[in-house]
């Protein structure tokens, strides 16, 4: 019963010795590195492997806590760090890190058959921009509609890309030739302008000795021109 007694306290004489070894040597390790600071390396634009093998020396460890878009460093860089470059901690701290997850993708929608407004909004919409728009006279699609795009719907680029687009202008008007009216009657010459649909037209009257009233004095555009339906012409007539 004595030896038991005895076995028992050496067991619990050697546990207790055990623990404050222990215990002793970790408070003594603690007090060495609360004695240390260290002062923080540069880790944006790092990767998070480089940045743990940075620190590693160091006693410090690190941990991801956000990650992000970003168009500015690839996937997997490190964009921010708390604390901060150049921040003196002591060993044993964990470095917080914000990683990027690269330049977001995005699906170019389909403009072609719209118009420039919808396909404004729609860009916008997806995160991405306008870009150079061109326009085409062109029978196939009424003015204002989008022919063609460029990158074509489907593709996947990088956010906040251009998207260039040609426009339609419609049909393009005919051109006529202006022919020589002067000294044409000026209502015969009226009524078949009328008739041809030439309706942008005004008439002013001026008096010329020797010559009857209703004669075509002068004329603008001038015989030759190149002409569309939809310009101004003028004549001058005599009273």
């Amino acid at each position: 019963m004595a030896s038991s007694t005895k076995a028992n306290s050496i067991l619990l004489f050697v546990l207790l010795y055990l623990f404050l070894f222990f215990a002793s040597a970790d408070i003594f390790s603690e007090l060495i590195y609360r004695g240390e600071l260290i002062n923080l390396p540069e880790l944006t634009g790092k990767t998070v492997e480089e940045a743990r093998a940075l620190l590693a020396p160091k006693k410090i460890s690190l941990a991801t806590v956000d990650s992000r878009f970003d168009t500015r460093l690839e996937k997997g860089r490190i964009l921010t760090q708390d604390p901060a470059k150049g921040s003196r901690v002591k060993p044993r701290r964990t470095v917080g890190v914000v990683v990027s997850l690269g330049n977001e993708q995005i699906v170019v929608p389909r403009l072609e058959g719209r118009s420039v407004e919808m396909a404004a909004q729609l860009l916008k919409a997806a995160g991405l921009r306008r870009g150079r728009v061109s326009q085409i006279h062109t029978p196939q699609a009424a003015a204002g509609r989008i022919l063609f795009q460029d990158p074509p719907a489907g593709t996947v680029v990088n956010r906040a890309s251009a998207v260039d687009f040609l426009v339609s202008r419609g049909q393009e008007d005919p051109r006529y030739i202006m022919p020589d009216l002067i000294a044409r009657n000026a209502d015969s010459v009226l009524r078949q302008l009328r008739s041809l649909g030439f309706l942008k037209y005004d008439v002013s009257y001026a008096w010329y000795p020797d010559i009857g009233p209703g004669v075509i004095l002068k004329q603008s555009p001038v015989a030759g021109s190149l002409i569309l339906k939809r310009n101004q012409i003028h004549f001058e007539v005599s009273r």
